[in-house]
């Protein structure tokens, strides 16, 4: 049998406040999603002025990361590269955002983050990644 690490509280808070962190650092109002590693959600942020919907793409940009063992970005430039058909992929959260939490190899969860421009979602997910 195999065993692998999972996600926590305590690396789900961890991922939490280091994404918020850099969201603030910006003053980007954004949400915040962890997922584990089956894309079910263990915690979300959203920040104050963040418009409610950021919250379920965030949550789904997570999920699909998660599921998919990568980037959404990847997703996304997949599509944008003329490979349409994958819009009928059962994934909601195919734009940039969403980033794989992995170790030791092992994809254990995702982070989503929505609310600002792709890169710059991004970039606050990444932050969160790199905490644990």
């Amino acid at each position: 049998m195999q065993s692998k690490p999972i996600l926590t509280v305590t690396e789900t808070t961890r991922i939490i406040e280091a994404a918020r962190a850099e969201a603030e650092r910006n003053q980007w109002l954004v949400a915040i999603a962890v997922v584990d590693d089956g894309g079910h959600p263990l915690g979300v942020l959203r920040l104050d002025g963040c418009a409610p919907i950021g919250a379920y793409i965030a949550t789904e940009k997570a999920r699909t990361a998660a599921l998919g063992r990568r980037e959404t970005k990847q997703y996304e430039d997949m599509i944008n590269g003329g490979r349409t058909a994958f819009l009928s992929a059962p994934l909601a959260g195919t734009l940039e955002g969403g980033i794989p939490v992995i170790v030791d190899g092992q994809v254990v969860g995702a982070v989503g983050v929505s609310g600002v421009k792709p890169d710059q979602d991004a970039q606050i997910a990444r932050a969160g990644v790199q905490s644990v």
